[in-house]
């Protein structure tokens, strides 16, 4: 699979966590792919923490609205019934626990459902941002993830790199796998139809349990 086929995958799936009316905050990246493939019928608030609920889609070359971006900074489009607001509401929002799902990339994510999104040793970022209180105020959080990393494992036995929060992952999908965070440990569900259970081990640092009722990724 090429980069945007990986994506797809990933983002396809993601989609079927997301239930009609669900308050969604996604990450930069592969989880702005994902309300692409919501099914029909499926409609989802978009809440973003710099101060914006009811995002929609993004705006074509020469529709930009400077007055409307997501968290990253890219253009966006208010849907009908858009609210905007300040930062302080927007966090009293998610640390409400106002925000049903949060959808995230990782650098690293472990068997204990520790993240690590933020930072690379030695590297210049921006900060945290708004990482900490999405995982710690989301009722549900969804890592949305290439499994590696230039042939490196990101799914690892315990983080190395700067944790973003500890225990609050609930699921990881990648482009391999569907892995659910529980108290025994990383429990494959689902796997892709290319993949034995010897390759995502393989690619896997931490130590993988295969659920009984394994079944093939579905929506690909």
């Amino acid at each position: 699979m090429d980069k945007n086929q990986i994506r797809e995958v990933i983002a396809r799936r993601v989609a079927l966590e997301l239930k009609d009316n669900d308050v969604v905050n996604l990450g930069i990246g592969i989880p702005t792919w994902v309300p692409n493939y919501l099914k029909p019928g499926v409609h989802v608030v978009l809440q973003s923490e710099n101060g914006m609920i009811g995002m929609g889609r993004t705006p074509a070359p020469g529709e930009e609205d400077p007055h409307f971006t997501n968290a990253g900074g890219a253009p966006v489009l208010p849907e009908p019934g858009a609210a905007c607001f300040d930062s302080a509401t927007s966090f009293a929002i998610i640390r409400g626990g106002h925000v049903d799902v949060s959808v995230l990339g990782a650098l690293q994510v472990d068997e204990e459902g520790n993240l690590a999104n933020w930072n690379i040793p030695g590297k210049m970022v921006p900060g945290m941002g708004g990482a900490m209180d999405l995982l710690t105020g989301t009722r549900k959080v969804i890592l949305a993830m290439e499994h590696t990393a230039k042939g490196n494992p990101k799914i690892m036995k315990l983080c190395t790199l700067p944790l973003t929060a500890k225990g609050q992952v609930d699921m990881i999908v990648t482009e391999m796998c569907v892995i659910e965070v529980t108290g025994n440990g990383l429990l494959v569900t689902e796997i892709h139809p290319e993949y034995t259970a010897e390759d995502v081990q393989a690619a896997t640092e931490a130590t993988l349990l295969f659920s009984e009722n394994l079944k093939l990724m579905r929506d690909l």
